[in-house]
């Protein structure tokens, strides 16, 4: 029973097709169960983010239609019926090890070498081993996936002035503020991705920050934890006479900003700048926003091309975290009567 993936990131499909296939936390234990009942797998684990949707599974066979039908599993959990092709990949073992190791270390990442992945792949495992969807293979692997990250932290210079979304987002803000130091920040959505960002400002001199989250005990501690302070959810479009920059990650199914509710709201700013940056996945804010005089408007995928202009150090040791990495995938079920499924492992992923 061979361990594989099957899923879409950035570097195969858009967020306009990511989205589509976002798992909200509260659904993937259900969703595992239903998909261990279906005999399609005898364990499973979501990761679900920003960047990415995967999910990864020990098959009864690593035969070509069983991974199909894992395949079509996620497309129908969201109803998708439109054709894909290279938007889905589906790999089985050794590339389906090596691409969890890589994940892990935040080679995969749109950020080459970032950090936040590791603790959302940590968070996807935890949220199946607690849920009992996990088993042997899978523990193993992941708990392998882990060891390689911190080996990789340890030996290599990958993250040796590697950047976050947040200072990118950063990097962003300063090419249309030319200086952050008088401008006030607006994050809507207390999570992770959120505080990282809104920090990330502060320490280039951003003046201020507000906090909305649905949950306003969430909003006021971390308001508190910022210096900011916090506003209800249902109140945010009051502060944009003044806001110069909108953080956006929350778990909405829909728009929270739209261009009919922004556009009023724009008339109020004087038409000052505004800069909205939308983490989110689902996106939180319509894309015809950005058709708004004086409005510039950048999600998940945009921030793309700025971390490109960060990458040629950490490139220069992609091919020594890589050789770490083939090396741990072989070794992995060393002795294991599946270890000939490891072979001789190839970097190239092979995308159905």
């Amino acid at each position: 029973m061979p361990i594989v993936v099957v899923g879409l990131s950035h570097r195969s499909s858009p967020v306009t097709v990511r989205e589509r296939f976002a798992f909200a936390d509260a659904l993937i234990p259900a969703t595992l169960e239903r998909l261990r009942q279906s005999g399609l797998s005898q364990e499973g684990v979501i990761l679900s983010t920003c960047n990415r949707v995967e999910i990864y599974a020990v098959i009864p066979s690593k035969e070509r239609p069983a991974l199909s039908a894992l395949r079509q599993f996620m497309m129908d959990c969201h109803n998708y019926h439109e054709p894909l092709t290279t938007e889905i990949y589906s790999l089985t073992e050794p590339q389906s090890l090596e691409h969890l190791f890589q994940v892990a270390c935040g080679l995969d990442s749109m950020v080459l070498g970032e950090t936040e992945i590791l603790g959302q792949l940590k968070k996807a495992y935890d949220l199946a081993l607690q849920h009992k969807q996990t088993g042997g293979l899978l523990n193993k692997a992941f708990q392998k996936a882990f060891n390689v990250a911190k080996l990789i932290r340890t030996e290599t210079n990958i993250q040796r002035g590697s950047v976050s979304v947040g200072s990118v987002a950063v990097e962003l803000a300063e090419k249309i503020f030319t200086s952050l130091s008088d401008r006030q920040v607006m994050v809507i959505g207390a999570g992770e991705m959120s505080e990282k960002t809104a920090r990330a400002l502060l320490s280039r001199g951003a003046q201020s920050i507000i906090v909305s989250n649905r949950s306003h005990d969430r909003a006021v501690k971390l308001a508190e934890e910022l210096g900011g302070r916090a506003v209800h959810f249902d109140g945010w479009a009051q502060e944009f006479e003044k806001i110069d920059i909108v953080i956006s990650s929350t778990s909405a199914p829909h728009y929270i900003i739209d261009r009919a509710k922004l556009n009023p709201l724009m008339r109020l700013r004087k038409n000052r700048p505004l800069l909205l940056i939308d983490i989110a996945v689902p996106r939180d804010i319509e894309p015809e926003v950005n058709f708004l005089e004086n409005t510039y408007l950048y999600n998940i995928d945009d921030l793309q091309a700025i971390a490109d202009d960060c990458l040629k150090q950490r490139r220069e040791e992609i091919t020594r975290c890589e050789s770490i990495i083939r090396e741990k995938a072989r070794g992995l079920f060393a002795g294991h009567p599946r270890s000939d499924l490891l072979g001789n492992s190839q970097r190239t992923f092979n995308y159905e």
